[in-house]
């Protein structure tokens, strides 16, 4: 197992899509699994990893999710998909690939979702969850189709969140 690279903004490699996973058992997906549940064990203050906030290429449907109160093991989420969204909350978002410990922002999502993926062995996964699991998976989903939290944003928010990232880059250097 290796711990991976994890991409930082504004690196064009976070606007990419997942590519659909067609054999969740061959060896380089499981090999991929194995790297990602890694990075995220060892990762701090880190929920989740998607592969595309990874540096690889072709980054597969791959979404990993750490422990959390209503969540006993680390969820892998193969080909993740929201079948159903209800009502709606706010909440501070970071990311690892954002400057976590820096940046953060309000973010409007679904309060409750319904998730329907492949787990690990390539069994099919429905779960209905709200609270801070329904906003992670929306997250890193988000990621899968090379959207970031930021780009939820407004254009007044997201330019003053711009400026502070330039300065923390800027620290950074």
């Amino acid at each position: 197992m290796s711990i991976l690279n994890i991409l930082q903004y504004p690196n064009s490699g976070l606007k990419r899509q997942a590519v659909p996973v067609s054999d969740v058992k061959e060896p380089q997906i499981q090999q991929i699994i194995a790297d990602m549940l890694e990075t995220l064990a060892h990762t701090e203050h880190c929920a989740g990893l998607s592969a595309t906030q990874l540096d690889m290429p072709n980054p597969p449907r791959i979404t990993v999710i750490a422990p959390m109160p209503n969540l006993e093991k680390t969820l892998v989420l193969v080909n993740p998909e929201i079948a159903y969204k209800e009502g709606s909350v706010v909440g501070l978002e970071g990311c690892m690939s954002v400057y976590p410990s820096d940046i953060s922002a309000e973010v409007k999502r679904a309060e409750v979702i319904t998730l329907r993926a492949l787990d690990r062995e390539g069994e099919e996964i429905e779960m209905t969850t709200g609270d801070f699991l329904a906003i992670c998976i929306q997250h890193e989903i988000d990621h899968l189709d090379g959207v970031l939290y930021i780009d939820h944003l407004s254009p007044l928010k997201r330019r003053f969140l711009e400026k502070k990232i330039l300065k923390v880059r800027k620290n950074l250097e």
